[in-house]
């Protein structure tokens, strides 16, 4: 197969990775905040609603409303539904009188204090359930004014967690590419799209970030000399170096579950082939050979082997195969044309891209039984990354001819739309659990 042209790079990311660099400009490095907050929509409602009040916390600073940040949280995952707690007046020491929030419509209740000293906060938070009458979590946190958001979060993962059985993914990051005009910046926000910071600055394309497992470094690919080469930078220090930057094309990295090593994606004998190599440039290794083009590999969870996009048979397809190179096998039968794999965390589904009717759609299959739900309607949806819980996805969408980030939950009921209001967003990928 040959490389797809540029038009067609830029709609399917399986082959934009394979491709040759079309552009040259030096690029710089930043990790200053951007002004590109993201706005979010929401629309459907899970299978089920669990019926909360977040009652405003005693003492809340004006600068920061930790129950506006918790309520909008549960709000997005569309599994909470928000009873209203106006002229609730709790603090963190009050007596719940469970039967008037049952009769208000709340099985639960969140409520708690903020007390200053100095420059330093501190939070008290409850949780309660009205049925049953219990508390059923509560905690202290202590923490500066520019830590609240960041301590709002940690609140409404405990909640999930507590009411849903599941592990929050508030606190969680996101990372993407951001392209306004002739510019491009890889950027890092918060979950719910705030806080973004630009972790590099180009003139040239930015592609395939890849978060390693500790969440402490972005692996990706920049186009600044004059070719693709995959870099690995410290999220922390901003400092950067290139591991792969052979012959040819490098591209399309995957951090192995250890953190250790990476899957890349090199054309340096003529076609792309995947390979590992360890996370400072050493130990690379084939991992098979094949007469057409491989790429878009992702680990499984534990490790043993990868998944990756392949034209093998003669159209694009996922396919399977252990990280010792033996035994390959094709995972995928619905549809002509299956990209862009990842695994979720518990390793039971597969989510990528599938082209139906023209539309290029995310899906979701069952490892074990083959089974497939369209998640998404198209047009060009792109680029889908597993939540670290495995309960939403996130992924690149074209929406009213703009280019966005959105979310969709792993049964396609609730759908968040994180648009920003300049530029195109491209490249998604959801950060790991960090603690």
């Amino acid at each position: 197969m040959t490389a797809a042209n540029p038009a067609n790079v830029t709609a399917r990311r399986s082959w934009r990775v394979v491709t040759a660099g079309l552009f040259a400009v030096a690029a710089g490095l930043f990790t200053s905040p951007s002004n590109a907050q993201l706005r979010v929509d929401i629309s459907g409602v899970g299978a089920t609603q669990y019926p909360i009040a977040i009652a405003d916390f005693a003492n809340n600073p004006d600068s920061q409303s930790l129950a506006e940040v918790i309520r909008a949280d549960l709000s997005r995952s569309g599994q909470f539904q928000l009873i209203n707690a106006a002229g609730a007046n709790l603090n963190a020491e009050s007596s719940i009188v469970h039967d008037d929030w049952r009769n208000r419509g709340a099985d639960y209740l969140a409520y708690g204090s903020v007390n200053q000293n100095g420059g330093q906060y501190s939070i008290q938070y409850r949780l309660v359930d009205s049925v049953n009458r219990s508390e059923i979590d509560g905690i202290a946190f202590a923490g500066s004014e520019k830590e609240l958001r960041r301590i709002s979060h940690q609140i409404a993962d405990r909640i999930y967690e507590k009411i849903t059985g599941v592990r929050g993914v508030f606190s969680t990051r996101i990372a993407y590419v951001l392209q306004t005009g002739n510019t491009y910046e890889l950027q890092i926000a918060d979950a719910d799209g705030q806080n973004p910071q630009v972790m590099l600055r180009s003139k040239q394309s930015i592609i395939s970030p890849s978060w390693s497992p500790d969440g402490t470094r972005l692996a990706y690919v920049s186009f600044e000399a004059d070719k693709p080469v995959v870099y690995v930078q410290t999220l922390a220090t901003g400092k950067r170096e290139p591991i792969a930057n052979f012959k040819g094309n490098n591209s399309a990295p995957a951090w192995a579950p250890n953190g250790n090593q990476l899957a890349v994606v090199l054309s340096r004998d003529g076609i792309s082939q995947i390979y590992t190599i360890n996370q400072d440039g050493s130990g690379l290794r084939r991992v098979m050979r094949s007469p057409l083009i491989d790429t878009e590999p992702a680990y499984t969870p534990d490790g043993e082997s990868m998944v990756f996009t392949s034209d093998r048979g003669g159209n694009p397809q996922i396919y399977q195969v252990s990280v010792g190179g033996n035994d390959a096998r094709r995972i995928t039968f619905n549809g002509g044309y299956n990209i862009s794999p990842e695994v979720s965390p518990d390793g039971n589904n597969l989510v990528y891209v599938t082209r139906r009717n023209g539309a290029y759609r995310v899906a979701t299959q069952d490892m074990a039984t083959g089974a497939e739900q369209l998640l998404t309607t198209g047009p060009d949806d792109q680029s889908p990354s597993f939540a670290p819980n495995g309960m939403q996805v996130l992924y690149s969408s074209v929406q009213g001819g703009r280019s966005v980030l959105a979310v969709t939950s792993v049964d396609g009921r609730v759908r968040q739309t994180l648009s920003s209001l300049n530029g195109k967003v491209r490249e998604p990928t959801w950060g790991p659990f960090t603690n």
